[in-house]
């Protein structure tokens, strides 16, 4: 069985107030790949990229038994470039190029290898792209989750709300459940968004942590403290990916099994702001992953 990870696949050129990069690779689909590539060894990717990607950035993802059957590559065609800066306080960030090139025309092939899947994590793309992918599906995956953006909820909510009547797990942010919800209060935020699809939501609050809502309950995760954050880019997609990944190696979707997997979410994200793009999760190891779940246990364990 395997997981099956949908989303852009980038350049990235990035400048915070620690440095600044030349073109690296970025994108949804490998921050998302990557990060669960550590948890289950089943990943496969669907994407496009122009031949300028290059032999050595698609082994960044084989060289992690990473399936990249599924990402076309255009002859003669750019890949989707980003550049962006980022403020002194992090959180914010000025787009200075976006290039969609072959993602401009994205049209998701499934393999027919990847048939098998029975979790897929739809990346942040055009609601139409996540619902034609599934749609190419010839069974109906044990677990959908999806990711999206203040872009598609501001120019595409009728896509929007009709891929959100197909999947189980919507993964955002707080200010884009409030866009999409129209209410500022998160709980809720949450129920109207419910209501519209998903069985499951999670709204991410960045150094705040996470919140995991579904069957009437709520879940709070904290973020790890952390001393430096060299760039956050990718870190929403690093987290879905640890998520998805959790689950599809647990084998069961509940609301418990649904709270440890935010956790190994939240750890693989704090791992992804450690150094430039997708740099510190290309040489992980399975102590570093084992104490940072530690220290996450550690920051909320207490006893009444």
């Amino acid at each position: 069985m395997s997981l099956i990870v949908l989303g852009s696949v980038a350049f990235d050129a990035i400048e915070t107030p620690f440095g600044k990069t030349d073109k690296i690779v970025g994108g949804a689909a490998p921050y998302a790949s990557l990060s669960a590539s550590y948890i289950y060894p089943h990943v496969k990717i669907v994407g496009v990229v122009g031949n300028d990607f290059g032999e050595d950035n698609l082994k960044i993802l084989s060289d992690h038994s990473i399936d990249i059957e599924g990402i076309q590559v255009k002859k003669d065609e750019k890949t989707f470039f980003w550049s962006g800066k980022y403020h002194n306080d992090m959180n914010s960030r000025d787009s200075l190029i976006t290039d969609l090139n072959v993602l401009a025309d994205f049209d998701p092939i499934i393999p027919s290898s990847y048939q098998d899947c029975e979790y897929i994590l739809l990346g942040n793309l055009a609601p139409q792209v996540q619902l034609t992918a599934l749609q190419r599906l010839e069974k109906r995956p044990k677990l959908i989750a999806m990711d999206t953006m203040n872009f598609w909820i501001e120019s595409a909510m009728d896509d929007l709300k009709e891929t959100l009547q197909h999947i189980d797990v919507l993964i955002i942010n707080d200010e884009e459940a409030r866009q999409l919800s129209g209410e500022y209060a998160l709980v809720t935020a949450a129920e109207t968004i419910m209501a519209m699809g998903p069985r499951y939501l999670i709204i991410k609050k960045g150094e705040h942590g996470a919140l995991l809502f579904g069957d009437k309950q709520v879940f709070s995760a904290p973020a790890l403290p952390l001393a430096t954050v060299f760039d956050p880019t990718g870190a929403g997609d690093t987290f879905a990916g640890g998520f998805v990944g959790y689950l599809a190696q647990y084998g069961q979707v509940n609301f418990q099994t649904m709270k440890t997997a935010v956790i190994y979410g939240s750890a693989m994200a704090s791992f992804c702001v450690e150094q430039f793009g997708t740099e510190r999760l290309q040489g992980l190891t399975k102590k570093e992953i084992g104490d940072r779940l530690r220290q996450f246990s550690q920051l909320s364990s207490f006893v009444l």
